[in-house]
C-alpha cells in the first residue's frame, strides 16, 4: 500500500490537532497528565494510545466528538460517542427534545442550526421571516449564513448590512478554524463574495450591549437580540453539533408585531 493510501494514524491525527490548537508537546502532555515522551512516541506511531490517553488528548485539544471517535478508531478501539443520526429512534427523540425548545420560545424567533450554519428545525416565527426570502434559497439544505447575506435573502432588509455580514464572517471563519470543513470553507468563500452594501436606515438612538439584528419588514424596523445555546456536555455527536439561536425583540414595537403575527397565524 503507497504512503497515499495509507490509513491515518491515530499518532498523526493527534498531532495535527496539537498544530491547529498551536500547543507544544509540553503545553498538550501538561494538559492530558501524561509524559512529553509518551505524547511524542504517540505521534509518531512507536506507540499506541490507549483509549483512555485518547479520550483525555481529545478532551484537552477540544475536539470534535466526530474527530474523537475517528481517532479512537485509528487507534484500534471502538468510538467512544454514538450519532443519533445513525439510528432513527434517537433521531426521533432529539427532535422531539429540539421541537420543544423552539416551541418555548414562540412568538420570538428561534431556530436549530448545526455545524455548517444549515437549518434542522424552525419555529412559526423563524417561518414567517423565511416566507421573505426567494424560494430557490430555501431548497434544503437550507443555510442561514446564505439567507442572511444572500441579494435575494434577507440582505436587503438588514439596516446594519456591513456589521452583521462582518459578523457572519467571523463565525464562518472561527467555525472553520476550530474545526476544518470542506463544506465551511466552500460556503466562506461563497458568502464572501455577495456584496457588501451600507446602512439602509440610521440605527436608532438609546442604549445597546449587542449586535443588533434589524430586520426592514411591512414598513416597520424589527429590532432583535441573538443569543445562541448549545447542549451541556454533550454525549452524542450530532447533538454536540448542533445550536439553537434565538432572536430576542429589543423594543416595544419588535414585540408588538411578532405577538401580533402569531396570534393572525
Amino acid at each position: 500500500m503507497t504512503a497515499a493510501l495509507r490509513p491515518p494514524v491515530a499518532g498523526a491525527l493527534l498531532k495535527d490537532w496539537r498544530e491547529r490548537r498551536r500547543l507544544s508537546q509540553l503545553d498538550l502532555a501538561d494538559l492530558a497528565q501524561t509524559s512529553t515522551r509518551h505524547l511524542s512516541y504517540v505521534e509518531t506511531g512507536r506507540s499506541r494510545p490507549s483509549r483512555q490517553l485518547v479520550l483525555k488528548l481529545g478532551e484537552a485539544l477540544q475536539m470534535p466528538l466526530a474527530d474523537q471517535n475517528q481517532v479512537l478508531l485509528a487507534a484500534g478501539h471502538a468510538p467512544e460517542f454514538p450519532d443519533a443520526r445513525r439510528d432513527a429512534r434517537a433521531t426521533r427523540y432529539l427532535l422531539e427534545v429540539l421541537e420543544l425548545a423552539l416551541a418555548a420560545h414562540d412568538p420570538w424567533p428561534a431556530l436549530v442550526i448545526d455545524a455548517h450554519f444549515d437549518v434542522v428545525a424552525t419555529n412559526p416565527a423563524v417561518d414567517r421571516l423565511m416566507a421573505l426570502v426567494d424560494p430557490e434559497l430555501l431548497d434544503p439544505p437550507v443555510n442561514v449564513v446564505r439567507v442572511m447575506l444572500h441579494p435575494r435573502g434577507l440582505a436587503d432588509r438588514i439596516v446594519d448590512h456591513a456589521a452583521w455580514r462582518a459578523h457572519l464572517l467571523r463565525q464562518v471563519r472561527r467555525h472553520a478554524a476550530a474545526a476544518p470543513s470542506a463544506d465551511l470553507q466552500a460556503l466562506l468563500s461563497e458568502v464572501e463574495g455577495y456584496p457588501c452594501r451600507p446602512s439602509a436606515v440610521p440605527v436608532p438612538p438609546g442604549p445597546t450591549f449587542a449586535l443588533p439584528l434589524e430586520l426592514q419588514v411591512e414598513g416597520v424596523v424589527l429590532r432583535t437580540y441573538s443569543t445562541v445555546a448549545t447542549f451541556g456536555t454533550p454525549l452524542d455527536v450530532a447533538a454536540s453539533e448542533l445550536a439553537i439561536e434565538t432572536f430576542l425583540p429589543a423594543d416595544e414595537t419588535t414585540r408588538r408585531w411578532f405577538a401580533e403575527a402569531a396570534a393572525r397565524a
